[in-house]
């Protein structure tokens, strides 16, 4: 599939909905960028995308990748999709970037880093906004991984912002989650003050080469052994790696297939996606939501509301009992 930036000559894809989703299908790059792009704008068509895609949900292991900024998660990334690769796997990469609270852009820096794979057929690598989303992810993820499903991709890789302890949103979308910690970062103390532990199914202690590597992989062992699990519970994993160098990344990929094949044997990997659906139509539901109230802005309901409620005449609880009856 290569990226979406990448050199393509096939003919521009229009915005039929169908014709997208078959050339998606075929592994055209343009018509998944176009798929993507649709689902990040909010378009008036997604509803017929969603549609049009669900045939093809569930096929694709989507592998979460979050940590602290400057600990190697891009180069990780990078590595991952060349040993994945190297075993024949179609890959789907979406990295999210942070937005500028200023022009809404992104800096994109992830796909730079991944030019190794652009003419590769076999992988499709897209940089998304966060758009001010907290939780180190863009709102339109979840439907661009299905997007990615749709187009044939066997692993779906999703690296998040990396802004530090609002990181857990990433567990609720992958099938497994890795948190990336680097030596003499304090990144074992932030793994506890953040949740980490929680959502963690595979620890990578990256940069095994420094100083302190070892004390950071005890510490993760040691704060593992303090939780607590019933029988047949996952243990995290914790493995040492260089990425910039492609050391462990063999480790990596043995833990996630590992974690996988406890997800398939528990069938905790079918609770895990019910889960991760329940969530999603929950948010598209909050969002019909929230633009139904926003619309009641240009009427006169919720300002007679509010006028009620800071004159005491109503308290803002039955006014809001009455706003939903509006609705």
């Amino acid at each position: 599939m290569g990226q979406d930036a990448g050199v393509n000559t096939s003919p521009r894809p229009g915005r039929d909905v169908p014709t997208l989703v078959s050339r998606a299908r075929e592994g055209d790059p343009r018509s998944v960028a176009r798929l993507i792009s649709l689902v990040e704008n909010g378009d008036p068509k997604l509803p017929e995308v969603a549609a049009a895609l669900a045939p093809y949900s569930g096929r694709a292991q989507v592998v979460g990748l979050t940590g602290s900024p400057g600990v190697g998660k891009s180069t990780t990334t990078n590595e991952l999709v060349r040993a994945l690769r190297k075993a024949g796997v179609r890959v789907g990469v979406l990295a999210v970037d942070p937005s500028s609270p200023f022009t809404g852009g992104a800096i994109l820096g992830d796909r730079i880093r991944m030019q190794d794979h652009t003419t590769d057929p076999g992988v499709y690598i897209r940089s998304m906004s966060s758009r001010g989303h907290l939780g180190g992810l863009a709102a339109a993820t979840p439907q661009a991984v299905r997007v990615l499903e749709g187009a044939g991709c066997d692993v779906v890789l999703v690296e998040t912002v990396g802004v530090g302890q609002a990181e857990v949103e990433i567990a609720s979308l992958a099938d497994t989650t890795l948190v990336l910690l680097a030596p003499g970062m304090g990144d074992a103390i932030q793994a506890v003050k953040a949740g980490i532990l929680e959502i963690a199914d595979v620890f990578v202690v990256n940069k095994a080469d420094r100083p302190g590597a070892d004390a950071t992989y005890r510490d993760i062992q040691g704060m593992l052994s303090l939780g607590e699990r019933g029988p047949g519970d996952w243990r995290p994993q914790v493995v040492r790696a260089v990425a910039v160098k492609g050391e462990g990344v063999d480790d990596v990929v043995d833990a996630i297939g590992k974690h996988r094949a406890w997800l398939e044997s528990s069938d905790r990997l079918r609770d895990r996606r019910e889960a991760r659906a329940a969530a999603e139509v929950e948010a598209i539901a909050l969002g019909t939501l929230r633009a139904r109230l926003g619309s009641l802005r240009e009427g006169t309901a919720l300002s007679d509301l509010a006028a009620r409620v800071a004159a005491g005449e109503l308290d803002p609880y039955a006014a809001a009992d009455d706003l939903i009856r509006g609705l």
